[in-house]
């Protein structure tokens, strides 16, 4: 829908610019070109305004992930697993100032990120079963739930805040291990 586009764009710029706490409906209808009636068509307060910004750059996220892991990647666990963390490096990297922004006022939204979530996981999900024999893991359940929150946290940390000395790439590989770790890993015998 145009009009929700219009008035979703607006809405990052005023929150780019003022942040969550200066932002208004009136801001965003006067950055939209519409009068604040209008808006309220769509949105009924700012808080509506952030959760469907939330949700549209999940989407755009999602998006991302989806056409990275669609290419060629290496045989085995390790080449899906990095097709996994370079995915989520450039969905991370869709309008990162817009992300940060979003991720800093989180306590304010609902932290499930709904059908693209829901995409995400259902990708993780055919990761784990086709490689299932490489995992040390029977509940897949578990490990794609784990498998999503600690590629969560360590790529914000690796795209979001800079990494002082450290290039991308090696950042990309440690993260890799460290979920590969968890993954494959032999557990210690009692």
């Amino acid at each position: 829908m145009a009009m929700v586009d219009t008035i979703l764009e607006a809405s990052a710029r005023v929150l780019m610019e003022r942040g969550y706490a200066e932002m208004s409906t009136n801001a965003v209808a006067q950055q939209a070109g519409i009068s604040v009636g209008s808006l309220y068509q769509y949105f009924p307060n700012k808080a509506s305004l952030l959760t469907a910004l939330h949700q549209r750059h999940g989407i755009h996220m999602a998006e991302s992930i989806e056409k990275v892991l669609g290419e060629a990647h290496e045989e085995g666990l390790r080449g899906a697993v990095t097709s996994l963390i370079r995915a989520a490096m450039a969905a991370h990297e869709v309008e990162p100032e817009l992300h940060r922004l979003l991720e800093k006022e989180r306590p304010l939204l609902e932290a499930n990120m709904g059908a693209a979530g829901d995409r995400i996981h259902r990708h993780v999900m055919e990761l784990l079963l086709r490689h299932r024999d490489e995992l040390r893991h029977d509940d897949l359940d578990m490990a794609a739930w784990m498998t999503m929150k600690m590629t969560e946290a360590l790529v914000h940390g690796a795209v979001l805040e800079a990494v002082d000395g450290q290039n991308a790439r090696n950042v990309e590989a440690g993260i890799v291990d460290g979920i590969l770790g968890f993954l494959s890993a032999t557990p210690k015998q009692a």
